[in-house]
């Protein structure tokens, strides 16, 4: 593993490959929720290939742990489609993960798909402001998990949606600048007030957007992905050598 650190807040670790990266990043997780002081763990997590991944190695390696009964698992985005579609980022981690945990149904906060999206937007932003702890007038995560996609987006904030990071809300509707779908997201600024940022990279398809957000060109600037900067906390990013290829 090589670490790469831009700053006090932001740190790139490297491994060979996604399998290992998962193992490592696994172990972490459950190394911070043990060692939180509180008697709840509130994490927001994503999906994709890698997060998918990652699940996989939970429910192998820590499927009977009494951590899961202080973790409280909530969602970055998702897209509005009911729980059982392939879609589905709850459908999926469910499937993956949270079917085959011992949790209590209440730490599961998913966000209604089914529903109509503003009207959800608003519901799941009054969950969160109701049962996150709150730390300088914003709910403060514990961690947030995040990916990012070919086009340099993160969560469901695209590039032609860049007021979503600077939003004053805490949760959001975006469109999907190709599919027109719509989707519930958490904003740039909920996410940035998070205690510890992890974004999760593999693939060499991602070689070119990894090599744009970690450089000093003005390319990045038009990436939301480049724009995730803990204002108190610290971001790191966890990638394998494929995505990492193009960083000098």
């Amino acid at each position: 593993m090589n670490i790469f650190t831009k700053n006090m807040k932001r740190e790139l670790q490297i491994f060979p490959n996604p399998a290992e990266l998962a193992e490592q990043v696994s172990a972490l997780l459950m190394n911070w929720i043990e060692s939180s002081s509180s008697s709840k763990f509130h994490m927001a997590i994503s999906g994709g290939s890698t997060p998918n991944l990652l699940f996989s190695v939970l429910a192998s390696n820590y499927a009977g742990s009494p951590l899961w009964q202080k973790t409280h698992f909530w969602w970055v985005d998702e897209r509005m489609v009911a729980p059982g579609d392939p879609e589905s980022n709850f459908g999926v981690a469910n499937q993956m993960l949270l079917s085959k945990i011992t949790i209590p149904e209440k730490n599961i906060h998913r966000i209604l798909g089914e529903q109509v999206p503003y009207q959800e937007a608003e519901n799941y932003s009054r969950q969160i402001r109701e049962q996150v702890t709150m730390k300088n007038g914003w709910p403060r995560f514990d961690l947030i998990f995040l990916g990012i996609g070919d086009d340099g987006h993160t969560a469901s904030i695209f590039p032609n949606h860049m007021e979503l990071l600077r939003s004053d809300r805490i949760c959001e509707v975006a469109t999907h600048p190709v599919t027109f779908q719509q989707r519930v997201t958490l904003t740039g600024r909920i996410i940035n007030h998070a205690d510890k940022i992890c974004v999760l990279v593999t693939g060499a398809n991602k070689a070119e957007r990894m090599s744009e957000i970690w450089s000093e060109g003005e390319k990045r600037n038009n990436l939301p992905a480049s724009w995730i900067r803990p204002t108190e906390g610290h971001a790191i990013w966890f990638a394998d050598e494929k995505a990492t290829s193009y960083i000098r």
